[in-house]
Parts: structure tokens; sequence; C-alpha cells
């Protein structure tokens, strides 16, 4: 599995997306037309809990959680790191993650965002990576959410 070629199964990333509680949403725009914006406040709908990470917005409340500047900042573990970052940026944010989340399942590179050094760095210590995908397209796909014209067909959450 090399880059932009990268295939997941539908059942790997329904698992991800069922197993993950907590999510770390680096690169999150407070702007709401930003993708990064409304998708932490879509998966925050959804019953995850979103920790936006900014360094130039650090201390502000965003989507009822205050904004750290660096993962190292946040207090416990996270399942997730969602990378809303241009790839060049992405390796040192990965190896931040690993050192401050021991328990780290998944490292995740939102749509264009690609880096194999990132990805291998993450693979070595177990943590599954997916790359140019987005969670919340994904999550709306597998969950039944884009058929019917919206209405969801699928299971109903129970963390709503």
């Amino acid at each position: 599995m090399t880059g932009m070629s990268e295939t997941y199964t539908d059942d790997f990333l329904r698992g991800v997306l069922s197993r993950t509680r907590r999510i770390a949403v680096v690169g999150v725009s407070p702007n709401p037309v930003r993708p990064s914006y409304y998708v932490a406040r879509y998966l925050r709908l959804k019953g995850y809990q979103v920790v936006p990470v900014n360094p130039g917005h650090a201390g502000k409340e965003l989507l009822g959680e205050t904004v750290v500047a660096s993962l190292s900042e946040i207090e416990g573990e996270v399942d997730m790191v969602d990378i809303f970052r241009r790839p060049e940026h992405v390796p040192p944010i990965v190896e931040e993650a690993l050192a401050a989340f021991p328990g780290l399942r998944t490292v995740w590179m939102q749509i264009g965002v690609v880096n194999e050094e990132a990805a291998a760095m993450a693979r070595a210590r177990g943590v599954d990576v997916i790359m140019d995908r987005c969670p919340k397209i994904e999550y709306q796909r597998l969950f039944g959410e884009l058929r019917m014209g919206g209405f969801a067909t699928g299971v109903i959450s129970s963390k709503l």
C-alpha cells in the first residue's frame, strides 16, 4: 500500500470509527466555512469528544472545548489524531502524537494529505494510518447518512 493508491476496506474504516471516542483535530479553524471546522463540528455532533489543536487560537473556546496549542498539552489519551495540515508538516505532528499518547490507535490525514514518512513512523508503533480521506465523509457513507436524501436509514447512534 503506497501513496494515493492506498485503499482501505469498509470494515477497516467502520472499525476505526466505531472504536474511536476522543479525537484531537490538528489544524482546526474557528472559521465555520473551513472544512476543518465543519468536520470537527460534525464529529462532535456524532458523539465523539473533539479536542481542537491550533497554536494560533490556543486558549479560545471552540465547539465547547478550549483550543490547545499542541498535542502535548492535551491531558489524558486520545484515540485518533485527525490532521488538517500540509503534508510536509505531518511528521513532527505524528512524532509528537506518538510521544504524547501511548494508547493512540489511529493517525488520520485529511483529503489531500499524504506523508509516507509519517505513516511509516506511526505504523512501526502499531498505530493504524489512514491518508487522503475524511472521517466525516466516511462516517456518512458507512453509517447510512448519504442514502434517501440525507435521512439516516442506518443504526441511530446511541451516543447522541
